[in-house]
């Protein structure tokens, strides 16, 4: 999985932007959530994460994604998705998860976007 930390312009904080591939599901999603938490306790609490190449994603998936949401607000961070691909999208939408989630249509406007109060 790439991860790269960006600093936008007009912004006094790092964002971790992580780029899972493939499937985020029960063999991937423990290891996806343990970099999340080391990230947001070692490097930066703002994260996104490029959903772009993930083409599935089950309950497991969406768990460490939430998790990675709640130590990102704890850390008094900002947990941002974006780019979700047409095929998880539907995850999210049945299971109400993008109410939950602040979704970007673009890793761009995920970056510029000002951090949102988190939904927990």
């Amino acid at each position: 999985m790439e991860q790269k930390i960006v600093t936008p312009p007009d912004s006094h904080h790092s964002t971790a932007v992580f780029l899972p591939q493939g499937r985020l599901d029960i063999t991937t999603a423990w290891q996806f959530r343990l970099k999340l938490q080391e990230c947001i306790s070692n490097t930066t609490p703002h994260i996104i994460v490029n959903l772009g190449k993930v083409n599935f994603i089950d309950s497991s998936g969406l768990t460490s994604l939430v998790a990675g949401m709640r130590d990102a607000d704890k850390a008094q961070g900002s947990f941002k998705l974006c780019n979700v691909h047409p095929e998880s999208k539907l995850v999210f939408e049945v299971t109400m998860m993008d109410s939950v989630f602040a979704i970007y249509d673009s890793e761009d406007e995920a970056l510029q976007a000002a951090p949102e109060p988190m939904a927990f």
